[in-house]
């Protein structure tokens, strides 16, 4: 081998190793570009919340996009968060049926759960024992999908006593107070007996009583949602 020939090898080393490192840097910059779309594709999927109850979540005789978790989207995603809220109100529920319908509910998951149930069986005169008992099935249900619950509580609507109605009315403070839950009251405040707020029934809201629960509501589930995006980047929940 020539002089030349050894110095035309060296060449070649000499320019192969920039053209070699250029293509691991591309190959790493594409596994970085990978890596960064699909955690931006993570971040954009929305908080996903399950507005779960009876007829006044469902919305009874109001078109889909007048109910309650249309209405509460529409307000959260105007204030900045990306949200999806599930309707999954069923009229007439009590609170037996929805522990029994619960997993079905959280089978695609969800982030909160808005819990907003009781009306029915204080309206059947059912023992106030019973609805606790279904509550804490529900909201053991979400615990176990690690899906965080919102409690919308309610007031005796009904008359069968007294002492009924202080079972009744103490079930919601006391679970909230227990298992350490955000808690909205009054379902129906600044609803119930108010001009306007109810349809002719007197009971279900109507379009303008929507807006005035997701008024009320609306704080305390962007409270949550924010605990919720806390501890999902590392944080602490609240």
């Amino acid at each position: 081998m020539t002089r030349g020939d050894a110095q035309d090898r060296r060449d070649h080393r000499t320019y192969a190793k920039p053209a070699r490192i250029s293509r691991i840097t591309r190959r790493i910059s594409a596994l970085l570009a990978l890596g960064a779309g699909l955690v931006g594709a993570a971040q954009a999927e929305p908080l996903r919340i399950i507005a779960f109850g009876d007829s006044l979540t469902a919305g009874y005789q109001l078109p889909a996009d007048a109910a309650f978790p249309a209405a509460l989207e529409r307000r959260l995603r105007k204030e900045g968060y990306d949200v999806k809220v599930v309707n999954s109100g069923v009229s007439g529920e009590t609170t037996g049926q929805g522990a029994g319908r619960i997993a079905y509910a959280l089978r695609d998951g969800g982030d909160l759960l808005i819990l907003e149930l009781g009306a029915n069986d204080n309206l059947r005169g059912l023992d106030p024992a019973g609805t606790r008992a279904n509550l804490e099935r529900i909201i053991a249900a979400c615990d176990a999908r690690g899906t965080k619950v919102l409690l919308a509580g309610m007031v005796s609507i009904a008359n069968y006593g007294e002492e009924t109605k202080q079972a009744f009315d103490a079930i919601f403070p006391a679970l909230a107070a227990e298992r350490r839950l955000p808690l909205y009251p009054f379902f129906l405040e600044g609803v119930l007996g108010v001009d306007g707020m109810t349809l002719p029934d007197g009971l279900h809201p109507s379009r303008a009583g929507v807006e005035r629960i997701v008024e009320g509501v609306a704080p305390l589930v962007a409270a949550r949602l924010d605990a919720i995006r806390a501890e999902k980047s590392g944080g602490a929940a609240r």
